[in-house]
């Protein structure tokens, strides 16, 4: 692999030392992401401004050096390694917030935690719904990147649905602004759309101008469990042909229950240990919830085998708080897990919880499932050893037909995590030959020499033969 040693010089001397580091303790640290696979850069960006970002790109395009874009590095995707070594730019410094109360607007750098984005606007009254399970880490530009979702997306919507404006740079290194701090815009093409969810491919985003709304003015959780999955699954379908629409409505199977109930000791619900549950929360006006709430304890009543109110925001927060934890707490069941937010129709629920089942059969792997039941977004999580021959190929037997069976029934291969490494064998299960090609001619456009994120989306990898690294990172749950 290159070292791009001469060029990299040349970016020190413009940037300085401070900016442009070099040393094998943040070489390393830039080298992985929550893939926890390890490719080494030769240099770490820390840009003391959005114009350091212009400069560093317009070298490395005219030199061809490989630029990946980095957060927090929460994705499981591999999105944020850098797979072709060059320079990792890390936006961590880029950071402030500002809200506009009048226009109910937040002005955001894209370094920026969405938690953090989430507290400032509700100090001024309003609410930035999109809510990842790691939005104490994650950054607002790594949800741009992969248009992230989370447990709000069913009523509210997911990241691009509360994007305004985005600036940032292209491949060359120029500057862009795509739309401005207004509630319309249709001047010229949409290029802002295109850059969400692009996975830093085709720009590089250093702020955005994101919409709020009102903050709810009263909330109420809900918790309901089931006799089996396909149960809970009837039971949903039931609540939503009702016209309610939750502002959370979270699905947990019978084995996401125990590990989660092991990983944060806490019960999650007396009694139904086993049960597969439903976690719901209505948010809004006070007398929406009034007319709501006896509606959906009838609902409650007609399909749950047990179910009970939250008494109190606190009670609530410890329930949400067990939910956040699923995704880590499956390493009791393997050391090695291909996480997959698949999405389906809610026409093929009762479907997909039957082919779910029998691929747990055929595979002998546990395979917990939970997620994000208002849109469909489920993360099914293949869990097996990895120094275990035989688990790890009917792991990828069962990734395979996961994949191919999602799309049949008219679903997405990716709801919020995008494609980055971990999904590159299977983008071309959802799209047509013409379609790839579509996307690849926008990327040659944009980025001409190819210098941004390569070596993701397009080019299969099999993550789950790369040797991962023994490391604790802070949103793991051991």
């Amino acid at each position: 692999m290159p070292s791009f040693r001469s060029v990299t010089l040349q970016l020190k001397r413009r940037l300085g030392a401070k900016v442009v580091l070099t040393d094998a303790a943040a070489l390393f640290a830039a080298s992985f992401d929550s893939s926890k696979i390890s490719f080494p850069p030769v240099a770490v960006i820390k840009p003391r401004k959005e114009a350091d970002i212009g400069v560093a790109l317009a070298l490395a395009n005219r030199h061809h050096v490989p630029v990946t874009v980095r957060g927090r590095g929460t994705t499981l995707m591999g999105s944020a390694a850098p797979v072709r070594g060059g320079w990792v730019i890390d936006m961590m410094a880029l950071n402030r917030i500002s809200i506009d109360p009048e226009a109910g607007m937040a002005h955001v750098q894209c370094g920026a935690k969405v938690a953090d984005i989430q507290r400032a606007a509700e100090a001024k009254g309003w609410f930035y719904p999109p809510d990842p399970s790691s939005k104490e880490y994650c950054t607002i530009g790594g949800n741009i990147a992969c248009n992230a979702g989370g447990m709000h997306g069913g009523k509210y919507g997911v990241t691009r649905d509360f994007i305004i404006a985005l600036r940032g740079f292209l491949a060359s290194g120029e500057y862009v602004e795509w739309g401005t701090a207004t509630k319309k815009f249709s001047a010229g093409f949409n290029l802002r759309d295109l850059w969400i969810g692009s996975e830093g491919m085709l720009g590089v985003v250093t702020g955005a101008v994101l919409k709020l709304i009102p903050q709810p003015a009263a909330r109420w959780t809900l918790l309901t469990s089931y006799r089996d999955e396909a149960a809970a699954m009837r039971a949903a379908l039931a609540l939503f042909r009702q016209r309610v629409q939750p502002a959370i409505c979270e699905f947990l199977d019978r084995e996401s229950v125990v590990c989660a109930e092991r990983a944060t000791q806490t019960t999650v619900f007396p009694g139904q240990a086993g049960r597969p549950v439903i976690l719901l929360e209505l948010a809004g006006g006070v007398a929406e919830l009034r007319e709501l709430k006896p509606l959906v304890l009838a609902w409650a009543k007609n399909h749950a085998v047990a179910f009970r109110e939250a008494k109190s925001r606190a009670e609530a927060e410890t329930l949400w708080a067990v939910r956040r934890k699923c995704s880590g707490a499956m390493f009791e069941l393997g050391d090695a897990k291909l996480n997959e937010d698949i999405v389906v129709p809610m026409r093929s629920y009762l479907k997909f919880i039957r082919f779910l089942s029998g691929l747990k059969r055929r595979s002998g792997l546990p395979i917990p499932t939970f997620g994000h039941v208002a849109d469909g977004n489920l993360h099914v999580n293949i869990m097996y050893h990895r120094a275990n021959r035989a688990e790890a190929k009917a792991a990828e037997a069962a990734v395979n037909e996961l994949m191919r069976t999602v799309v049949a029934l008219g679903g997405a291969i990716s709801g919020e995590h995008g494609i980055g490494l971990a999904k590159t064998p299977f983008l071309r299960v959802q799209h047509r030959a013409a379609q790839v090609k579509a996307m690849r001619a926008v990327k040659d456009a944009l980025d001409p020499h190819g210098i941004l994120n390569p070596g993701k989306m397009f080019e299969p990898v099999r993550i789950w033969k790369y040797p991962k690294m023994t490391i604790h990172l802070p949103w793991d749950h051991k």
